[in-house]
Parts: structure tokens; sequence; C-alpha cells
């Protein structure tokens, strides 16, 4: 099968990320730009990550009014950015206004347009902090609802915890593609996530990209390590 491994790189310098990039490539060849990175290093990482051939997931996990979010998502585009975060609680007209700036802007490019993937409920959080936050859902029903709702309004992908693939599998469209942090290979700790899988679980579950930030870029050698993950997916 194709490589489903994204390395997020959740690492605060641009020198720090580029090794990492060069280090792995062509093992791992799509990497994660979160916040931390994104705002020490700016467009220009993208870029370059780009350069040295790796596939960009743009995780900014954009949550404005619509028309806000639309521009930064053509933007992305400009970018030439492969995948890119929503939040779904935005709304109907948001995720909808998202996914039409990436295919009218992809299409003005003359380019394929990046997967705009829908986040529904933050892996770091549990029922607990759910209802803190004020949702009357648990986590199940809350993602359940965001991800109907992202699918109605023709999102193309979701980001969403390994533990409720099976679950979205029976209702989402076949062609919706979920993209799974929280994925820690077998004895690693789990950090700040608090639904997690290993990443053959996660692939046997139906995820068809897998999340890895610290078990690959914290080891002492990362390209050893992402080897090692690949070791344990399926054929």
């Amino acid at each position: 099968m194709p490589n489903p491994i994204i390395l997020a790189l959740d690492v605060p310098r641009p020198e720090n990320a580029l090794d990492l990039v060069r280090e792995v490539t062509p093992l791992v060849t799509t990497f994660k730009v979160g916040s931390e990175l994104f705002t020490s290093a700016g467009p220009q990482i993208v870029r370059e990550i780009r350069g040295l051939g790796g596939g960009v997931f743009l995780d900014l996990k954009f949550h404005d009014i619509p028309n806000t979010v639309a521009a930064a998502v053509a933007a992305a585009v400009e970018l030439d950015v492969q995948m890119l975060t929503i939040h779904t609680c935005g709304g109907p007209t948001m995720m909808k206004a998202a996914e039409k700036a990436a295919q009218d802007r992809a299409r003005a490019l003359n380019r394929p347009p990046p997967l705009v993937l829908g986040v529904t409920v933050l892996t770091s959080l549990d029922n607990n902090e759910l209802s803190e936050i004020g949702y009357a859902r648990d986590v199940a029903r809350q993602v359940e609802h965001c991800a109907t709702l992202a699918a109605q309004c023709g999102l193309r992908g979701l980001v969403c915890s390994p533990l409720e693939i099976v679950q979205l599998r029976t209702f989402l469209p076949s062609e919706m593609k979920l993209v799974t942090p929280g994925i820690r290979p077998a004895g690693a700790e789990r950090g700040d996530q608090k639904r997690t899988l290993t990443p053959a679980e996660a692939l046997e579950a139906g995820a068809d990209w897998l999340v890895i930030g610290r078990p690959i870029y914290a080891a002492d050698n990362p390209r050893r390590a992402a080897e090692a993950i690949l070791g344990t997916l399926p054929a």
C-alpha cells in the first residue's frame, strides 16, 4: 500500500524541521506543519519543504467567519499544500466556503485542489472536558454529528481519533478520507493524546493516513524509528 505516514514536524525551529525532512525522505514523503512551526517560520517553511519534494499537510485549523477562512484557504492553495484543516464547529457556511475556495483557486492555478479536512473533536479531549466546555453530547456523538455535517457540506476528508474510525465508516461516503492523529506505536508513551491506537490498528480500522510525531521526531534516530513503524504495517 502507499506510505500512509504523515510526519508531524512539531518542532520549534525551521532548521530542525528541514533536517528531519531531509533525514526521513523518501521513506516518509508527507509532513505536517502545525501552529508552532508555522508561527515561527511562516509560509517559507512550506515552500522549502515543497522544494525538497515533500508534500505538506498545513494543520492550522482555520476557524473564523466564512470570508476569512475562504481567503486563508486560497492562500494555502497558493503555497501548494496537499492538505489543510478547518474546524467543523465553524458551521456549514464556513465549511462550504472553504471547500469552494480550495477548488476555485486550484482550478485557476491548474493544480489539484488540496484536501480540506474537517476537524471534529480534538484528540486531547475526553468526555469530561467536552462537557466542561459546554457540549451536551459525548465525544462519540459529537464526532458523528460534526462528521455528518462535514459530509453534507462537501468536505472530502476528516481528522478524527482512530477510535472513531470504525463508526464513521458505517455512515460516511466511502470516498471520504480519514486522517488520524493520536497514533502511538506499541509501547510508546501516550503524551497528551487520550484516544490512541497503534499504526497497524488504525489502518485496519479504516484510516487513510496516520499523523505520527513524537515517536519519530523525538527518537534518537528518526529515520530508523520511521522504518520500524513502517515495518509493523500491513503490506
